[in-house]
């Protein structure tokens, strides 16, 4: 067996590899990689500050930075390695001091470097376990044979630490294995919040998820809605983002463009292409951006060489914060940028206590004098350090703040919290557990660590700020957040402001980072699929209005949309007006026809025995100048405003008045057809060509239309309706109600085909009789009527009907029948009448009774009417009647 020997006098420390069986597998189970011999390569026992005290607590600080490749650590970190690590040794001799907190007890320390790297980290917090492993010394002997005396290491009972996530992380999951509880004062990482997988680890710094709410509550008070992201790789930037996202889809309303990682290794032009695909949905002009300082310049110094410059809007984290590092030479980028930090505030104290430190009352510091070189930019000379050239000698005369420049690090507060939050959780433990002990009891020796944080996470105390410090169930301390802007307006005092926000030029208008603007009145959105906050906007046309933001509806059919399109309005009622051109020439037309009528009705009245009234035939002449006045007067019907008795009258006198006028006329093309016709066989006269018998004709063919009208009272009683339909076009402004008789266009034709079927009927006899001489009957005059009449509606027809899909149809079509229906009238009484009256009063010597002849004469006149119609065809050559 192989032994390492002390003195004769003492048994030695020093045990055989074999002693470190147990260390070594604990190394290979924790793994990280890390072979049994890895802390033997740094010395048996790694560079820390040990601090002597009743209770030991761990540090874990930053003091180097990241070393290059192979190395474990690089430069020294004087902010967030040198401030912090002294303000945790500052906060143990305000503690050791006050008689108040832990009286009689000394808190001690053993603080170490992690080298801002995770997995340095982690050989280095194995210290922190070392007096909880038990370790096998049966095989270690002394010289004499005796077992050895081992010194006991120190038993750490709560550890200040780490500062970065990542870091944190890797060491909790170390810590927990030995219930040894973890107070963090920069480590946000929103993963640290589980409690199942880090239940040992607190934090005086509230977790990126808060940072993300309130980077959300600022997005969202600021009217945006469509924002990209930006994250360093790693723990803190991927975390931040993450959470910054699943808060925004649970709060609604806000999406995300796009989500960019920043690799941890840029390769050259890799900022280039991140600031190209941000400008893909340049709507977005906020950035959310979750990395570090040196990721931070280099995104802005992108932009600006893309000549982007107040494009971009950038809501920063609290590694952004109120820094100048990152926006260095980039200021006109960064204008406008809103920042957060954890609420903090300078220590007054600290600073006294850290400008007063030099390197004869810090030797505890062992990195101090490291710091000293590169804060003063001076040397020391150190045995075993070759002196460098160039560089001036330290003189250890030089003074921190005088010589050198200084500003507190920002969680320099924290770090001082968090120790703060360990002693009064000790200090309430060994009131619990120690009642009127003097020191540490047997109680507290050792101490517990699952109870240790039972009393951590019970700690409520006004902080070193005045905050209050304090943890909920997942060991997360309150989120208070400062926000600031970067503002150049203030050209002499450009800087971070944490009062009104203002933007470029000075503007206080908030500039727009959204996805679709919103959409005008009258347009409904319709979503782009799977971003909810992307919408194009369309206009609800034709008769549709805005339902809802998200769809149209038709207003009912009496309704058209307002010219908001936000709601339905009711369509306005019109009717033909006596005004309207459309209604005054058929008025006018009606006027002459009505007082041409009159006159012609009076003048027959006044020559009522007269030879030429007597020869027109009386009876059926009055008959037929009633219909034609009614033709004029139904056209004052068509006019008038539509009404149950208007609609009623319309029905009535439509087809009557043709009825009474085209009747009469038949019957009197009939009669002299039957006459003719007879005489051609016998001389015996035809039945019914008295004027009574023509009167009972004439009537009954008028109680045809009359019957037929009465029947439809019946079916389909007279009422008015509002045809919305009729003057509806496109455009809804242009629309109107019509108010109008329950007549279609086919009722309307059937109303006047009855009178049509006379009118072709007359026709018919008018072109039999043609033959007949003009002496002896008014065959003629009727057979030039009727062909006019029929002339004038075969022009109606078309004019009628080609006029159904015009949006003044109602009044096109009310005037062409108006109008057709006079211009019939004016023929009927123009060919009939009008030459009687004119010979009644201007030539009334021709007014006279001529021989009156017989049945016998117009028989003969009828036989030679015929035979000279047949000599005229050349069918026969008759010779004249020499009888007579």
């Amino acid at each position: 067996m192989t032994s390492e020997a002390c003195s004769s006098h003492q048994c030695c420390c020093f045990s055989t590899p074999s002693g470190y069986r147990i260390w070594s597998g604990l190394l290979w189970v924790l793994l990280v990689g890390f072979s049994p011999g890895s802390l033997a390569q740094q010395g048996t026992q790694p560079q820390s500050i040990k601090i002597e005290g009743d209770i030991t607590l761990g540090g874990l600080f930053p003091v180097h930075s990241r070393g290059p490749a192979g190395v474990p650590c690089g430069e020294i970190k004087r902010e967030k390695g040198i401030h912090r690590l002294e303000a945790m040794l500052y906060a143990l001799d305000q503690i050791n001091s006050d008689p108040d907190l832990l009286p009689n007890i000394t808190l001690g320390a053993r603080i170490l470097d992690t080298c801002s790297r995770d997995t340095y980290a982690l050989e280095q917090s194995l210290t922190f376990v070392q007096a909880l492993i038990q370790k096998d010394n049966s095989d270690v002997r002394c010289s004499n044979g005796e077992p050895p005396i081992i010194p006991k290491p120190e038993r750490v009972v709560g550890v200040i630490g780490a500062s970065g996530s990542s870091v944190s992380i890797m060491v909790a999951n170390v810590l927990r294995l030995f219930s040894i509880p973890q107070i963090s004062y920069a480590s946000t990482a929103p993963e640290l919040s589980d409690n199942s997988r880090y239940e040992f680890f607190s934090r005086v710094v509230p977790p990126d998820s808060y940072q993300a709410q309130a980077m959300v509550d600022i997005v969202k008070a600021m009217g945006w809605n469509y924002v990209s992201t930006l994250a360093s790789e790693g723990n803190y930037g991927e975390s931040g983002v993450d959470a910054f996202q699943q808060i925004s889809r649970e709060a609604g309303g806000l999406c995300i463009a796009q989500s960019i990682k920043i690799p941890r290794e840029p390769r050259p032009g890799e900022f280039e292409k991140i600031i190209k695909r941000l400008m893909e949905t340049s709507n977005a002009r906020g950035v959310i951006i979750f990395a570090n300082e040196d990721d931070i310049k280099r995104v802005l110094q992108a932009a600006k060489t893309a000549n982007l410059t107040g494009h971009f809007l950038f809501v920063g984290s609290d590694s952004w914060g109120a820094k100048n590092s990152p926006i260095q030479d980039q200021e006109d980028v960064a204008e406008g940028a809103v920042t957060i930090l954890p609420k903090r505030a300078s220590i007054d104290g600290f600073d006294q206590y850290f400008t007063s430190r030099s390197l004869e009352n810090n030797r505890r510091n062992i990195w101090f004098a490291e710091f000293w070189e590169d804060d003063f930019k001076c040397k020391l000379t150190r045995p075993g350090i070759k002196y460098e050239l160039g560089r001036r000698k330290c003189t250890s005369e030089e003074r921190i703040s005088r010589d050198s420049q200084y500003e507190q690090e920002g969680k320099v507060q924290f770090v001082i919290d968090a120790v703060y939050a360990m002693a009064h959780a000790l200090h309430s433990m060994h009131i619990d557990l120690c009642p009127g002990s003097m020191g540490v009891c047997e109680k507290m020796d050792p101490v517990e660590g699952r109870m240790l944080l039972q009393y951590i996470r019970s700690v409520n105390f006004n902080g070193s700020a005045g905050t209050g410090v304090m943890f909920n169930e997942n060991g997360d301390a309150p989120g208070r957040y400062d926000i600031f802007q970067y503002q150049l307006s203030n050209v002499s005092n450009p800087g971070y402001k944490p009062e009104e926000m203002q933007w470029s030029g000075g503007d206080r208008k908030i500039p727009e980072s959204v996805c679709s603007f919103p959409c005008e009145s009258g347009e409904r959105k319709k979503m782009v699929k799977g971003v909810p906050c992307c919408w194009h906007c369309e206009l609800c046309d034709g008769y549709q209005y805005l339902l809802d933001e998200f769809s149209c509806d038709m207003c009912p059919f009496d309704m058209r949309p307002l010219i908001n399109r936000t709601g339905c309005r009711p369509t306005p009622i019109i009717k033909l007006e006596w005004s309207s051109p459309w209604a005054i020439i058929p008025v006018f037309l009606a006027i002459l026809g009505i007082l041409a009528t009159s006159g012609v009705i009076i003048t027959f009245i006044r020559f009522n025995d007269t030879p030429i009234v007597r020869a027109s035939g009386r009876e059926l002449s009055y008959v037929l100048l009633t219909g034609i006045f009614l033709i004029y007067f139904i056209t004052f019907l068509m006019i008038a405003e539509p009404s149950v008795a208007v609609c009623a009258f319309r029905r009535l006198l439509l087809g009557l008045g043709m009825c009474i006028s085209y009747s009469a006329m038949l019957t009197k093309t009939n009669r002299i057809y039957r006459i003719f016709e007879q005489g051609k066989k016998s001389v015996t006269p035809p039945k019914f060509i008295s004027p009574t018998s023509q009167l009972i004709i004439t009537f009954i063919l008028i109680s045809v239309q009359v019957l037929g009208v009465f029947i439809w009272f019946g079916v389909m009683p007279p009422h008015t309706i509002i045809d919305y339909e009729e003057q509806k076009p496109p455009n809804p402004e242009f629309a109107r109600g019509v108010l109008k008789c329950d007549m279609s266009d086919l009722s309307l034709i059937l109303c006047l085909s009855y009178s049509i079927v006379l009118m072709i009927t007359c026709t018919v006899y008018a072109i039999k009789s043609r033959g007949v001489p003009e002496t002896f009957n008014e065959a003629k005059p009727i057979g030039f009527t009727m062909y006019t009449t029929c002339i004038v509606w075969l022009a109606f027809v078309p004019i009628f009907f080609g006029t159904a899909q015009s949006t003044e149809k109602m009044f096109i079509q009310t005037t062409t029948l108006t109008v057709s229906m006079s211009l019939s009238a004016t023929v009927s009484l123009g060919m009939l009448y009008i030459p009687k009256v004119y010979v009644i009063i201007f030539h009334p010597e021709q007014n006279v009774q001529k021989r009156k002849r017989s049945f016998k004469a117009v028989v003969q006149a009828a036989t030679v009417s015929t035979k000279s119609n047949d000599k005229q065809n050349g069918e026969s050559k008759i010779e004249p009647d020499r009888s007579q």
